[in-house]
């Protein structure tokens, strides 16, 4: 995952084979628009929602959170709780 002042990115990826399963942020297309007027922790944790989502779809239930050198709260915090609701575990 990746934070800037403005958005936030997640991507999964598969390392045994080296490819990318599952990639989401803020200036995805499919977010974009519903993003409109929250606070930027509620926007990751859509952006959380949306990787789970993506991640079910492809039958992956359980992953490793690397937040980088990013402390776990706020926006992180929040991406790390809606990939959760959506059924992934960490």
């Amino acid at each position: 995952m990746f934070r800037s002042a403005r958005h936030i990115y997640v991507q999964a990826i598969a390392d045994d084979v080296g490819r990318t399963l599952a990639a989401a942020s803020t200036l995805h297309k499919d977010l974009k628009g519903s993003l409109q007027g929250l606070k930027k922790v509620d926007v990751a944790r859509q952006v959380g929602k949306s990787i789970g989502t993506q991640l079910m779809a492809k039958n992956v239930t359980s992953a490793v959170f690397d937040r980088g050198k990013y402390l776990y709260h706020g926006r992180v915090k929040a991406l790390a709780e809606g990939a959760r609701e959506a059924g992934l575990e960490f």
